[in-house]
């Protein structure tokens, strides 16, 4: 409680602390980027720096001095101006962190218990006491601040870690949805094999019918034939079946292992931290964009159940066993014989 006025004064929080330490002393808001530092070791927003010296140097003269809004510490700039003043990487990067700790609290609610957080997040590879707080656009990877300011990635394109996250967390959802349609192609596909599988067999069944019909005309001298046709079309029924369920089960392997990915993107969405999940993003995302190209698999070529080409044509046969006749010409020779 304030004594003077005897209200409640809240206490003010660390992230109000810091965000109060982040502001421009020009504009009074959280610092823009580029942040630049002056001699005095106060910091500026080059924009905000760069408005004030313009107002002062109306004629535009090559040079001259900048006053330090916060100490009125005389700052001589040379011909380039505020743009020749060193830029603060480390307040830069403070920021992103702080940007992206607020987005985390605007959409998470609360933050995790620091404890919890710290076990959870994997740490830098190159600073080990560095948990992976940022996300590297240039390199397609996470990082840390330290690697930022004075690592491998001091002159890449950072971008807060959330804002990745909820980038590929959408193009993984869209590839689980892709990957779901495949699914989907999949079942019926299998669905038509079980078709065809059934077709073959009915048509089998109707030229074996029409085969019996057909030699049955031609009575015993035409049963060996018969025999040989008909392993001959079981054969080629026993190859088309046995090749189409070879097809499905490899359309069933397809499916099970695209429910194992799926299963396994759908754990790693809802249970993996941020890091972990950027971590295996892209590795899973190629996954399951390969698992989702069902049409890899081959497919037979339509009308493969037909049974046509096996079909008996016995017009011919029939006209001819029709003008055959019994050989009456010898039994004539051999009864004008006996006559005389």
């Amino acid at each position: 409680m304030d004594i003077q006025t005897g209200q409640l004064v809240r206490p003010v929080s660390a992230m109000e602390s810091l965000e109060k330490q982040l502001s421009c002393p020009i504009c009074l808001d959280m610092f823009t980027k580029p942040v630049v530092i002056l001699p005095c070791q106060h910091n500026l927003c080059r924009g905000c720096a760069n408005d004030l010296y313009e107002s002062r140097n109306p004629y535009h003269y090559s040079g001259g001095t900048f006053r330090c809004p916060t100490c009125r510490f005389e700052v001589i700039l040379d011909r380039h101006g505020v743009y020749g003043l060193q830029r603060n990487l480390l307040v830069e990067n403070i920021i992103d962190i702080y940007k992206q700790q607020q987005e985390s609290r605007g959409s998470d609610g609360e933050d995790p218990p620091l404890k919890d957080k710290d076990a959870k997040e994997p740490k830098c590879k190159e600073h080990e006491d560095e948990r992976i707080n940022i996300y590297c656009v240039s390199c397609q990877t996470p990082t840390c601040s330290m690697c930022k300011v004075f690592g491998q990635h001091k002159d890449c394109e950072v971008s807060p870690l959330h804002a990745i996250y909820q980038s590929q967390k959408n193009e993984l959802r869209s590839a689980m949805e892709l990957l779901a349609a495949a699914n989907g192609c999949v079942q019926a596909v299998m669905a038509e094999m079980d078709n065809r599988c059934k077709a073959i067999q009915e048509n089998g069944e109707l030229q074996k019918r029409r085969l019996g019909e057909s030699f049955d005309l031609l009575y015993a001298i035409l049963e060996e034939r018969k025999g040989q046709l008909l392993e001959q079309i079981g054969r080629v029924e026993q190859e088309k079946v046995s090749t189409l369920r070879k097809l499905a089960d490899q359309y069933k392997q397809q499916l099970q292992l695209s429910n194992q990915l799926q299963e396994k993107l759908s754990q790693n969405m809802q249970s993996c931290s941020v890091a972990e999940f950027l971590l295996t993003a892209k590795q899973l995302q190629d996954e399951a964009q390969q698992a989702a190209r069902a049409d890899q698999l081959n497919r037979p070529e339509p009308g493969y159940e037909s049974m046509e080409r096996l079909s008996l044509d016995t017009q011919e046969a029939e006209a001819l066993l029709a003008r055959m006749d019994f050989r009456t010409g010898g039994e004539e020779e051999g009864q004008d014989a006996d006559r005389k």
